[in-house]
């Protein structure tokens, strides 16, 4: 047997370096008898394997992100006896006030409004007093941002759980932290169908001279600039100065042709016959159809605006748990279906959608494609107002 072999394979044993089968495979292969081998294996002991490295710490786990907890609601004690509403024309009805009134005993001061312009001016100069409003959308992101809307108590608010999901968690206002939904509409072409061939299918009928100065379109820059921007394929909330320019072009095109820039007075002129076609929304385009049936209503196939009207609380107003209770009245279904058998619009309210009249079908998934929300412009805003204002002046 060769001494230093076995030797070396010993030490290596001892060491762990070689296991205990081959070992002894190994030295007996060498010719060491099995005696021999056995009273080494006894005087040493098995060799124990080196200790297992330990296992990596695991890695810490992230404590998942506790929210911070919102803010207690505000308590804003007693209902006031008095109240201050803004809306806009036409837009709640005829016996509304008149019945929350003789239910609550507050008493309601009714004023009214034709643009986001207007209240938007009146806001932000301090005037108006209002302890409600009724902005678009987009007008309610632009107004929190600027701290001018109380935040909600809905504690107050018990009939909120009437609201559609649809309606329920806007962009505009996401978890209806400020605004609750009102109404909701289209902006579209109201016509004439005893006075034009076809209905009209495209914003491009403003542009047509066989209607010269029987057409309007609203007096509104959002609505009429992205009138034209949906009309060249853009979205009607686009910044691009490019895409501005081209709707500026067609604007003007089309400016000859009109009779006006108006909004919902062309109701009037279009019952008379006066305007054959009209840009107007989808529930004014029903009121003046309740006057004359032959007045019909479009939405182009390039696409249009959908809007929600919301119900909102200036910061000053000096009347918020009145206001809170004016806003629940309104939520209730018969409220709010009475509201919208009058205006012609849909109402958020599921609830108050299934008792109307004439129920206004939530928009399906199809018809939301071509349907696109105004957002708020940001620091595009000035050109847009640039853009109008030489539009209007052109």
């Amino acid at each position: 047997m060769d001494r230093k072999t076995a030797d070396r394979m010993f030490e290596d044993f001892r060491e762990g370096k070689l296991g205990r089968r081959a070992f002894v495979t190994r030295i007996l292969a060498l010719g060491a008898s099995a005696t021999s081998v056995a009273a080494l294996l006894e005087a040493c002991g098995t060799p124990e394997p080196p200790p297992p490295a330990p296992a990596p710490a695991p890695a810490p786990v992230a404590a998942e992100p506790v929210p911070p907890a919102p803010p207690p609601e505000p308590e804003l004690g007693e209902i006031e006896k008095e109240l201050r509403v803004g809306n806009w024309s036409d837009y709640i009805a005829e016996d509304t006030v008149a019945n929350f009134e003789k239910e609550t005993g507050i008493k309601v001061a009714y004023d009214t409004y034709e643009s986001n312009e207007e209240l938007m001016a009146k806001l932000q100069i301090g005037a108006g007093g209002y302890d409600i409003i009724v902005p678009t959308g987009y007008v309610v992101t632009v107004l929190a941002a600027q701290n001018l809307l109380a935040p909600l108590s809905k504690k107050y608010l018990t009939n909120i759980g009437n609201v559609a999901p649809l309606f329920a968690d806007p962009k505009y206002d996401p978890g209806m932290k400020h605004a609750v939904p009102y109404q909701w509409g289209t902006t579209g072409i109201a016509y004439r169908s005893d006075k034009v061939p076809a209905p009209p299918d495209s914003w491009a009928v403003f542009q047509d001279p066989q209607f010269k100065r029987k057409m309007t379109m609203m007096d509104d820059m959002r609505d009429v600039l992205g009138s034209w921007l949906k009309f060249r394929g853009k979205s009607i909330n686009a910044t691009e100065k490019v895409d501005l320019d081209a709707a500026k072009v067609d604007a003007l095109t089309s400016k000859p042709l009109l009779k006006a820039y108006i909004s919902a007075p062309v109701k009037g002129r279009l019952v008379a016959g006066d305007v054959w076609i009209a840009q107007l929304w989808n529930g004014d385009t029903t009121q003046a159809a309740a006057e004359n049936d032959k007045i019909k209503y479009a939405l182009p196939k390039e696409g249009a605006g959908i809007w929600t009207d919301s119900l909102v609380i200036p910061a000053n107003a000096p009347h918020k748990r009145a206001a809170h209770e004016f806003i629940n009245y309104l939520l209730r279904p018969d409220v709010a279906a009475s509201i919208s058998n009058y205006t012609g619009y849909g109402s958020p309210n599921a609830k108050g959608a299934e008792l109307m009249e004439a129920k206004v079908p939530y928009p399906t998934e199809d018809e939301l494609k071509r349907l696109e929300y105004q957002t708020d412009l940001g620091a595009t805003t000035a050109l847009w107002d640039q853009i109008w204002t030489e539009i209007k002046a052109g």
